[in-house]
């Protein structure tokens, strides 16, 4: 057994970790949207994009974090479906309503940025599609899992709806390169596609946003391991 199962299968040793790990993340997630917002909304307007442009210090982390919010989803997914850690299903669970959050976040932010530049609130654009469509793929995840009584039934096949769709995930980050679209290819790390006065601020947010999901992430976990200790206490309870 390798050591992520282990891990996974020891909530006790979680529990400990995530104790403090919670906080010092939400600190960290603070600290660096504070820098990150100050020298964004400090930054000179774009000359082609205007004001408009600092949209991008919110939207841009939205949508590269929602992504790797569903990658951990199927990961969690997997080990829970493989090896019954019920607390990577915990994981998993936890990490589909961020993901939605982040999600529609990444859309909104999205389309207020695109209105001024598109000139439309909303195009069926491949990007644009393919990010909904992950959207859709959290929300129905959620649904799935509270339509059914039986947790274990409602863990695997959620898992299963996880895992399929990960396919979405290289539609989403090539859509630009494989089809024509109005939406920008990533820019991020392509050397001198952005001033430095855009790209410091820029990735310090994708850092506090990073650490914001994992502060979230852990306390979400942490809820419901007490959930299901609470429920399996009171089941013992009634037993006796």
């Amino acid at each position: 057994m390798n050591w992520a199962p282990a891990f996974l299968s020891n909530p006790d040793r979680f529990m400990a970790f995530s104790r403090w790990a919670a906080p010092m993340f939400g600190v960290i997630a603070l600290v660096l949207a504070v820098v990150g917002l100050w020298m964004g909304f400090t930054a000179p307007d774009d000359y082609q994009q205007g004001a408009t442009v600092r949209i991008m210090f919110i939207h841009v982390p939205a949508a590269i974090i929602c992504e790797f919010i569903y990658a951990c989803l199927a990961i969690a997914s997997f080990l829970a479906l493989v090896f019954r850690h019920v607390l990577a299903d915990c994981a998993a669970q936890a990490a589909a309503s961020l993901g939605a959050g982040f999600t529609f976040l990444a859309l909104v932010t999205g389309s207020l940025w695109g209105r001024p530049m598109w000139g439309a609130w909303w195009v069926w654009d491949a990007r644009l599609t393919s990010v909904l469509v992950l959207f859709l793929l959290y929300v129905a995840y959620l649904a799935l899992r509270a339509s059914l009584d039986d947790e274990a039934k409602a863990s695997r096949a959620a898992a299963i709806l996880a895992l399929v769709g990960v396919v979405n995930l290289p539609i989403i980050h090539f859509s630009v390169e494989w089809w024509n679209s109005l939406h920008q290819g990533s820019s991020m790390f392509t050397k001198g596609a952005l001033a430095p006065v855009y790209l410091w601020p820029l990735l310090i947010m994708n850092l506090a946003y990073l650490s914001a999901f994992g502060s979230l992430w852990l306390v979400r976990i942490r809820g419901e391991v007490w959930r299901r200790r609470a429920e399996a206490a009171a089941l013992r309870a009634m037993g006796a």
